[in-house]
């Protein structure tokens, strides 16, 4: 991985992090899923409308379009659906444990869909940052035992398969389809059916619209949502989605970060020592070499929208 990649991975989980305090904020002044398709609803503007201002092209292919919608339902439905019920419902430690098994997740998945099979290497980096994560969270692991708890899990672990799923499909269609636009649209895509329940189950009315929630929800909306799902695609166009997804185990070690230098939150010595396997096994995959995530050929129609073939000489 070249250094502008790295640093465009690490920014995109340090964005990421950076959601969750922002989350906790606004649902004092929205509730879940109101909040959530606000959010999807101004990315997916935002982008769009930003495509069109560059002139990027809309996906020409029906089976790009039905692979976008798919997105949207995975990553902005699913993901934003289990995201923003489950952090009222499970400890912080169970939560961060089970979505991040969405690296693990996904590197099978991609074996089956994309041909990217794990080496040895990539095996031991994922296996060593989970440790890192299951360090990191086990102070809470046995937290209350409270009856919400079965459903909160189930709503983690929704939205890690809505993000594997979206993750591998972006994977697929990188390059075939413009970023900007693809992203924007699964985006406006996946906040219809938030819209829908939340009409159906809450009040979005009720939204008290302070300068704080305003605040909050574009920056979560703009930076935290658009921003980041950009950076994101641009990596994934050049770099194998599993060695890309290792980077996720960083998520909690920067919120971790977060709640220590602005909420006052400290770490015990268990927690310390998580950081450093996490980070251990991310440093293992960006020091790996370029065989780590071995990749089968694609076939011929799946590259088919190359604008030349590339001469060997």
């Amino acid at each position: 991985m070249t250094t502008t990649t790295i640093v465009q991975t690490v920014m995109v989980m340090l964005l990421w992090a950076s959601c969750f305090p922002l989350i906790t904020v606004g649902i004092e002044y929205a509730s879940h899923l109101t909040f959530a398709a606000l959010r999807a609803l101004i990315a997916g503007l935002a982008l769009t409308s930003l495509a069109f201002i560059l002139r990027r092209p809309l996906p020409k292919r029906s089976n790009d379009w039905f692979m976008v919608i798919l997105i949207g339902l995975g990553a902005t439905s699913l993901g934003f659906l289990g995201m923003f019920h489950a952090a009222e419902l499970v400890s912080p430690g169970i939560a961060t444990v089970i979505a991040n098994t969405q690296p693990l997740m996904a590197a099978v998945l991609a074996g089956f869909i994309l041909g990217e099979h794990l080496t040895g290497r990539s095996k031991i980096a994922l296996a060593v940052s989970f440790l890192g994560i299951i360090t990191i969270a086990s102070p809470h692991l046995l937290g209350d035992g409270s009856t919400s708890f079965a459903v909160g899990l189930a709503y983690i672990i929704l939205a890690a398969l809505g993000i594997t799923v979206s993750n591998v499909l972006v994977k697929k269609i990188s390059g075939r389809v413009d970023i900007f636009m693809a992203m924007g649209l699964q985006m406006l895509f996946g906040s219809l059916p938030l819209m829908v329940v939340a009409a159906m189950t809450e009040t979005p009315t009720a939204v008290q619209w302070s300068y704080t929630f305003i605040t909050v929800l574009l920056v979560l909306s703009l930076p935290g949502t658009a921003l980041v799902y950009w950076l994101w695609c641009s990596v994934l166009e050049k770099v194998p989605l599993n060695r890309a997804n290792a980077f996720s185990f960083l998520i909690p070690v920067f919120g971790l970060t977060i709640g220590m230098l602005f909420y006052g939150e400290g770490l015990t010595e268990l927690q310390v020592v998580g950081v450093f396997i996490t980070v251990a096994g991310v440093a293992i995959v960006v020091h790996g070499g370029p065989h780590d995530v071995s990749q089968k050929k694609r076939p011929i129609e799946e590259l088919s929208f190359a604008a030349e073939p590339k001469r060997h000489k």
